[in-house]
């Protein structure tokens, strides 16, 4: 899932993708879970990009908010928010990493770069991703292993080819 504008206008002089992206995310898995979608749909497999938003952040946060999540208690909630699947695309930063490494299970992180996108940020935040403490079997993991897994049958990861 790739956010998009946000229905109000952005904070001027500030590009949407700065932080209305980042809450457009977070608000999308807020409702998907809110809904229980991911309940009812247990095959239901949704990568959020860019880290997942502010997700992983404020996930105790948004799974604390009383009279919104029924009679699910807060770990529910928290087990619900981590079944989604994460990008690291301009979300590998000393501050972001960490707290995406936090809240989700490494074995539903991707590597992601925002290419075409944004080519300029693109070595910064492999640079983050590569200095990042990592054992090798999560760091593969998040390199290729997860997605090849979660994308079993695309041709494409079987072999081996990176378009």
């Amino acid at each position: 899932m790739h956010p998009s504008q946000l229905p109000g206008s952005a904070v001027p002089g500030v590009p949407a993708y700065v932080a209305d992206y980042l809450l457009d995310t977070t608000r999308a898995a807020v409702n998907l879970v809110r809904h229980r979608v991911l309940t009812r749909h247990p095959g239901l497999r949704v990568i959020l990009a860019h880290g997942g938003g502010f997700l992983p952040y404020a996930s105790h946060r948004v799974a604390h908010a009383p009279n919104v999540w029924g009679d699910r208690t807060l770990d529910q909630v928290l087990a619900e928010l981590r079944r989604f699947h994460f990008d690291t695309a301009l979300s590998s930063s000393p501050a972001g990493l960490p707290s995406l490494l936090a809240f989700a299970d490494p074995m539903n992180i991707h590597y992601g770069s925002d290419w075409p996108f944004a080519t300029d940020d693109i070595d910064y935040f492999l640079a983050g991703l590569e200095s990042h403490p990592l054992d090798d079997t999560t760091r593969a993991a998040i390199d290729r292993t997860n997605s090849a897994r979660l994308f079993a049958g695309a041709a494409f990861l079987e072999s081996g080819r990176s378009e």
